[in-house]
């Protein structure tokens, strides 16, 4: 990637990435704080193909999420090797299950299930890595890793099951 950074003068900065596949994004930044984001299809083009403005919140969100800061793609190899081992699922919490109303602590999850509750949705909320002391409520999807027999295990501790 090509980056080339250089100054509008009243205006503000210019900065181009022209990618491998011979497209670029140019980021306008005004004096102002205003931004302005360009895509070109081809980096030769006059036109840009779609352009959007951008607050300064957004585009420290958008650099963001281009760093990582809520996804990291997993290594291909690494992916086919915990294939069959490891298994990620969401699972909602009925209403009948012996576990709502209770802790993490207290509904003893891992020791019944094998399974680590690693996030949890409830409603518009969504909580990364839980305390041990979030309390479970029905509705909620829980995020669990572990191996499917445990997986299956937590499924039906949520959906009522012992």
């Amino acid at each position: 990637m090509n980056i080339s950074i250089s100054q509008l003068p009243g205006i503000g900065q210019k900065i181009s990435l022209k990618t491998a596949e011979d497209s670029m994004l140019v980021l306008i930044v005004h004096h102002t704080g205003k931004r302005e984001l360009y895509f070109f299809d081809e980096a030769d083009s006059e036109e840009a193909d779609f352009a959007m403005d951008l607050t300064s919140d957004e585009t420290r969100e958008l650099g963001a999420q281009l760093l990582g800061a809520t996804y990291q793609p997993v290594n291909a190899d690494q992916l086919k090797m915990f294939k069959n081992q490891i298994v990620i699922d969401w699972i909602e919490l009925k209403n009948n299950s012996p576990i709502v109303f209770k802790t993490i602590e207290e509904s003893e999850v891992r020791n019944k299930t094998g399974v680590t509750i690693i996030g949890i949705v409830k409603g518009d909320e969504t909580i990364a890595i839980p305390d041990a002391d979030t309390k479970l409520q029905p509705g909620d999807v829980i995020m669990s890793i572990g191996k499917q027999d445990q997986i299956d295990s937590m499924i039906a501790l949520c959906n009522g099951g012992d």
